[in-house]
């Protein structure tokens, strides 16, 4: 069947790497003929990427269909990912879905598109999760000046409130020659800044794909593959998303402090700070551990970005808990807190744990965590004024701004001037403006870097 000239559009919710892997299926759409389109637009087939970490994801993917089928009511609606692999009859059973895709099946999708007429019933295609047992290489591309780039996919640890492993499987990897070789396309695209990605990236040389294989010996670290794609020339940045604390080894840390293009901005997610909690989560640290890699990395990177997941109403958490965690994260030296409210997830241990919170006090616990988080925010801030930075600013006009992040993920504004987009800039950072943004300006006269 031809699909010249048809049209598509995507809808992702959640990760990074339902980012990457979003581009990449639209990467395989346009290869067939068809025509991309913005998820607000009237389009002939309407991808929906979801999510299992998202609350309400329910209520949240019929919303997204309803918004769809007003722009088209014939439009060819698919959901894939997570939540599909997760709850496919729930999904299936809404009004205007075509075909559910679980993990293995998504970038199978171009099989499933039947665009003859709406389906009486959405079709259902999804395995067992250990079927899934292989590695698709992803990456973004074209929808902002960085690039989220897969490395690493599912995960082997089994905490009670997770089901990112029902979702998407035992942790693999790609290798390091197939990382390299995406990022060198990435590059070569005009990418400035590459995130690595994936659901568990520290654990990056488990289950590598080699040769039709998988092999279930550790084949390389991810400290090698930092190592390797440090030595790429013509890209200026590399950042780390989301690593555990304690697979992020002295190692790595002493080698971004002096690394060529691997920024000072890490991400650990630490979920309580009370140890208590910690072992009924199953995580596999104590906060001490957590503290130590904080200091680690400020005795050497001072002005480091240090991004913090932490979870309120675990059940069993009392007052006394949540104190040691709010007390506990006041005394970090830390930049932001990125705060999630603990929801009863189906298929999990910690859904048959005994002294659930009340939902009104998880909420309030999360409006505190959210109050400090932007207090740790706006400190960090202060001390970037007046420094020197090097910031990569998107495209968007927003009101006559543009709007970039400086190597230590610092959100700073400047005057729109298209020329200077997505081009490392050597910048001062000024003072917060009356939204609260920190301003900047160039150094004088301009100054743009040259990428070796």
């Amino acid at each position: 069947m031809s699909f010249t000239g048809k049209t598509v559009a995507f809808h992702t919710l959640g990760c990074k790497l339902n980012f990457s892997e979003t581009s990449t299926i639209a990467r395989l759409f346009q290869e067939k003929g068809f025509v991309k389109k913005g998820f607000h637009e009237a389009a002939d087939v309407y991808v929906i990427n979801t999510c299992s970490v998202t609350e309400n994801a329910d209520k949240e993917c019929k919303t997204i269909v309803k918004g769809a089928l007003a722009k088209n009511p014939e439009a060819f609606i698919a959901v894939v990912g997570c939540y599909a692999q997760l709850k496919p009859e729930e999904i299936s059973g809404i009004e205007g879905v075509d075909v559910v895709l679980g993990a293995t099946e998504k970038f199978k999708l171009l099989n499933y598109i039947d665009l003859s007429g709406k389906q009486t019933h959405a079709h259902i295609h999804n395995c067992e999760i250990a079927e899934a047992d292989f590695f698709v290489g992803a990456y973004s591309a074209g929808d902002r000046t960085r690039s989220f780039l897969k490395v690493q996919d599912g995960c082997d640890y089994s905490c009670t409130f997770c089901t990112i492993p029902l979702a998407r499987g035992k942790s693999r990897s790609d290798t390091i020659e197939n990382v390299v070789a995406n990022a060198k396309k990435i590059v070569k695209a005009g990418v400035k800044e590459i995130v690595l990605t994936g659901v568990n990236i520290g654990d990056f040389g488990y289950g590598q794909f080699i040769d039709g294989d998988i092999k279930k010996k550790k084949e390389f670290t991810f400290f090698e593959l930092v190592k390797e794609l440090d030595s790429l020339e013509g890209i200026e940045r590399f950042r780390i998303s989301s690593i555990e604390p304690n697979l992020l080894k002295d190692e790595i840390i002493e080698f971004t402090s002096t690394s060529k293009h691997f920024v000072p901005h890490f991400h650990m997610p630490l979920q309580s700070g009370s140890n208590v909690i910690l072992k009924k989560m199953k995580r596999r640290y104590a906060k001490e551990l957590y503290a130590e890699r904080v200091n680690k990395i400020k005795s050497l990177m001072p002005d480091c970005c240090i991004g913090v997941d932490v979870i309120v109403g675990f059940p069993g958490e009392t007052e006394e808990h949540f104190l040691e965690t709010y007390n506990f994260l006041n005394s970090l030296d830390i930049s932001y807190l990125h705060v999630f409210t603990y929801s009863e997830r189906d298929n999990t241990e910690a859904v048959l744990l005994p002294d659930p919170v009340p939902v009104a006090e998880r909420k309030r616990r999360n409006k505190m965590l959210r109050i400090l988080s932007a207090k740790k925010l706006r400190a960090f801030y202060e001390k970037q004024k007046g420094k020197e930075l090097t910031a990569v600013f998107e495209y968007e006009n927003k009101n006559g701004f543009m709007y970039g992040f400086t190597q230590n993920y610092v959100k700073v504004k400047m005057a729109y001037d298209q020329a200077l987009c997505n081009t490392p800039l050597l910048i001062t950072v000024g003072d917060f403006d009356e939204e609260g943004n920190m301003t900047c300006f160039l150094r004088e006269p301009a100054q743009v870097l040259t990428l070796n």
